[in-house]
Parts: C-alpha cells; sequence; structure tokens
C-alpha cells in the first residue's frame, strides 16, 4: 500500500505530502562536508599569513558553500523538482553562480592545484555543453531519475567541469572564451524552448517524485500545487530562457566581482 494513504479521510495539500513523506529533509552528510570544507579554508588563511587575500574572499568563499548547500542538500532541492523553470534556477545557481564565487573566494597562489587537475578549457566546455544538452532531453533525464545513483555522479561530472570552465573566466580575463560558453549553452537553452513551442510537454522530475508518493495525475491537480492559469509549455520556455539568463548575469557578476577581488589581491591593495 501507497505510504500516502495516511492522508486519506481528510484534505491534503502538497506539503503534507512532502512532510509525511519524508521528502522535505536536509543532507546531513553535505552539510557536513561543506563544513569541512570551511574549516580547512580558515586553517589555510590563518596558517598562510602570507596571502593577500581581500576582506571580500572568506565571504565570496562561504557564500558559493551557502548556495550549493541551498541548492543541493535544503529542502528546495526538492521542490525545483516541481517546475522546469525552478529547477533550471537550481541548475544554474549550481553551475553558473558557484564556481565563479567559490574560485573568487580562493587566493591566487592556490588556484594551480584546480588548474593542475583540469582539463583544458576548451575541452571542459565542449565536454559540459555536450553533456548539459543531453541531461534535458526527457528521455535521458528520464533514465537518471529512475538511477539515483547515476544522477548524482552525472550532476557532480557536471559541476566539476563547472569549475574547470569558470577558472579561465575568472583568472585570466579572457572574454572571448566567456563569449564562446554563452554561445556552446544556446543549444541546451534553445532545446527547452523548442520543446515548449513544439514538442511534447512532460516533467521526468516531477513524474518520479508523484509515483514514489502514489499520486496520480488527477490527484496532483487535486493537492493544488499549480495555479489555475499554469501551462507546462510556457514553464519550459521560461525554464530555457531564465537559464540563458542567469549564464549573462553570471557573466556579469563575475566581471565586477574580479575587478574589484582579483586584481586587488594580485597587487597587494585592501
Amino acid at each position: 500500500m501507497c505510504p500516502s494513504g495516511l492522508f486519506r479521510g481528510r484534505k491534503r495539500n502538497m506539503l503534507d505530502v512532502f512532510l509525511i513523506e519524508g521528502q522535505l529533509v536536509w543532507n546531513i552528510p553535505l552539510m557536513a562536508g561543506l563544513f569541512c570544507m570551511g574549516v580547512l579554508y580558515v586553517a589555510l588563511l590563518r596558517t598562510h599569513s602570507e596571502l593577500k587575500v581581500h576582506p571580500t574572499q572568506p565571504l565570496l568563499f562561504f557564500s558559493s558553500l551557502f548556495l550549493l548547500y541551498l541548492t543541493m542538500g535544503s529542502p528546495l532541492s526538492t521542490l525545483n523538482h516541481l517546475l522546469f523553470s525552478l529547477h533550471m534556477i537550481q541548475m544554474s545557481i549550481l553551475f553558473f553562480v558557484i564556481p565563479p564565487l567559490f574560485l573568487l573566494g580562493i587566493p591566487e597562489t592556490h588556484t594551480p592545484i584546480i588548474k593542475g587537475i583540469s582539463l583544458s578549457p576548451f575541452a571542459a566546455l565542449v565536454t559540459f555543453a555536450i553533456m548539459f544538452f543531453f541531461y534535458h532531453l526527457q528521455a535521458v533525464l528520464t533514465f537518471l531519475t529512475l538511477n539515483p545513483f547515476i544522477h548524482n555522479s552525472y550532476l557532480f561530472l557536471l559541476l566539476l567541469l563547472s569549475f574547470m570552465i569558470w577558472r579561465p573566466i575568472v583568472r585570466e580575463q579572457n572574454k572571448q572564451y566567456a563569449f564562446l560558453s554563452g554561445i556552446l549553452l544556446l543549444p541546451a537553452c534553445g532545446q527547452l524552448i523548442l520543446s515548449g513551442l513544439f514538442g511534447s510537454v512532460t516533467n521526468p522530475l516531477l513524474s518520479e517524485m508523484m509515483t514514489s508518493l502514489c499520486i496520480t495525475p488527477a490527484g496532483l491537480n487535486s493537492l493544488g500545487i499549480f495555479p489555475s492559469a499554469f501551462n507546462s509549455r510556457i514553464d519550459l520556455i521560461i525554464a530555457g530562457i531564465l537559464m540563458m539568463g542567469m549564464h549573462k548575469f553570471a557573466l556579469l557578476l563575475t566581471a565586477r566581482l574580479k575587478n574589484k577581488v582579483i586584481e586587488r589581491d594580485l597587487t597587494g591593495n585592501g
């Protein structure tokens, strides 16, 4: 029997379902891992007093850890499955906002460690663009949602590649490379927009969640999650536009922070 049978006899809402079924949980192992990273960062700064650290850099570093936990370890990571537009905000923060904040928060003298384990920037960018495009094909996303270990491994590899992509943008001020990154992401954005305009509309993330909660499509409508005017095609179009917009925003934010942090870090001026 489905656990959601606990709701029989009274009106359900989505928060009831998530709370009873244990969907809104905090990822304690991830929290512990990020806490250890924060401790190591503080220890690094304390034991290497010769490092030239701008006062903003620790804030950027810990902001990246906070956003990583918020997007992947908090209950929001479950709620993001309800809409493709919410999911794309999550993906955009994960791949376009967190990596540059993290890299900007690390003193320049220690970033060669990251560079040493990287692919070439172009290879990393092309690999990421291909994997990100395939990730949002409905057949691929459906397969991944049915195999959590493969899904998590896929996302981890994308995150690792995103750090490799952002390093030359953050450290080497490569404007042509930054422009190319936007061009190579267009197929993934366009695929979502075209699916909303002409393709079949399904959300494998939501479908897998509803299956695990034993909720039928009719039951989903009765929960009142979406407004009456909600259109899943428009949701896909918004998702594609959001991804392009957030990537552009991340590039502008990185350029602004880079001028403030990196140049002063290298010159030793506070």
